[in-house]
C-alpha cells in the first residue's frame, strides 16, 4: 500500500500541496500517479484536504495535526486502517507529483523481495546529480556504505571534496540526491516512530536521520529519475517546464 502524508501548512510554499498540476491539485496529481502502482491513501491533517481527495475519489483518513512528521502521519495512518505488520507500507511525499512510477515500484519490489523478518528497516532511493546541483540546499543528499546502506543525509554537499569538483574521485562516486519517497513494514514504520526523535533530524529538518541515530539500515536505490520535489513556487514552475518540454 502507499501512503501519501499530507500537511496543508509549509512554511517555504503555503498551501503548495493545493497547488494546480494540469488542473487539478498537486495532492490529487501525486495521488493519481500514484495508483498506477498501488492502493492509495492520503493521510491528511485537515479537514479541508480530506474534502479535496474525497472530492477526487482518493481514498483519505484524517490524522492528528501535531505530527512533526510525514511518517509519523503514515503510522497513525497504518492504525487507523488496522494494516498488519508485515504489510508493506510505501511512502510518497505529497510533493512528489512527478515521481516516475517506476521508481515506485522498484522500492516496493525491493522492500517484497525478502521476507518480514530479514526486510530492511526502511528503504529509500537516491539518483545521481549534476555539480551545479549539490549547493541546493532544497536537494537533500545522502552518503553510502559498501552495502548500499545510507551514512548519512544532509542539505549540504556531502561528502566534501578537498580537492574541488574536478576530483578524479566524484567520476566513480558522484554525488547523489535524495528522492522523498520511504518503503517500510507496518512494524517497522511503528518502530520508527517509537524511537526517540534525535536532534540531527530537529537540526537538518529531516526526518530520516532519526533512523540514523539510533543506528536502524536505511538501504538505498540508486535509480534514474527527473522527478523534481516541490520546496517552493520556483521548484513548481521548473518541473512544469520541464515536463512540458518531455511531453
Amino acid at each position: 500500500m502507499i501512503i501519501i502524508p499530507a500537511r496543508l501548512d509549509s512554511s517555504r510554499f503555503p498551501k503548495k500541496l493545493l497547488a494546480p498540476i494540469n488542473g487539478i491539485p498537486m495532492i490529487i496529481a501525486t495521488a493519481r500517479n500514484a495508483q498506477k502502482v498501488d492502493d492509495v491513501v492520503v493521510a491528511c491533517d485537515s479537514s479541508e484536504l480530506l474534502g479535496i481527495c474525497e472530492a477526487h475519489k482518493i481514498k483519505a483518513v484524517l490524522t492528528s495535526t501535531q505530527h512533526t512528521s510525514g511518517t509519523d502521519r503514515c503510522a497513525e495512518a497504518v492504525k487507523i486502517l488496522g494494516l498488519k505488520a508485515d504489510e508493506i507500507i510505501i511512502n510518497v511525499q505529497g510533493d512528489e507529483p512527478f515521481l516516475e512510477t517506476a521508481v515506485i515500484a522498484l522500492l516496493k519490489e525491493k522492500m517484497q523481495s525478502r521476507g518480514f523478518q530479514n526486510a530492511p528497516f526502511m528503504g529509500t532511493c537516491a539518483k545521481i546529480i549534476e555539480k551545479t546541483q549539490i549547493h541546493d540546499t532544497n536537494l537533500v543528499k545522502v552518503i553510502l556504505d559498501k552495502n548500499s546502506e545510507a551514512i548519512y543525509f544532509s542539505r549540504l554537499p556531502i561528502p566534501y571534496s578537498r580537492e574541488g569538483m574536478d576530483n578524479p574521485l566524484l567520476e566513480n562516486y558522484p554525488y547523489l540526491g535524495h528522492l522523498g519517497i520511504y518503503g517500510f513494514s507496518a512494524g517497522s514504520l511503528e518502530e520508527f516512530c517509537s524511537l526517540k526523535k534525535s536532534p540531527l533530524e530537529d537540526i537538518e529538518k529531516l526526518e530520516q536521520l532519526r533512523a540514523i541515530y539510533h543506528q536502524k539500515p536505511i538501504f538505498v536505490c540508486i535509480v534514474s529519475s527527473k522527478s523534481i520535489g516541490i520546496d517552493t513556487p520556483q521548484d513548481l514552475q521548473n518541473a512544469l517546464k520541464q515536463f512540458k518540454n518531455l511531453a
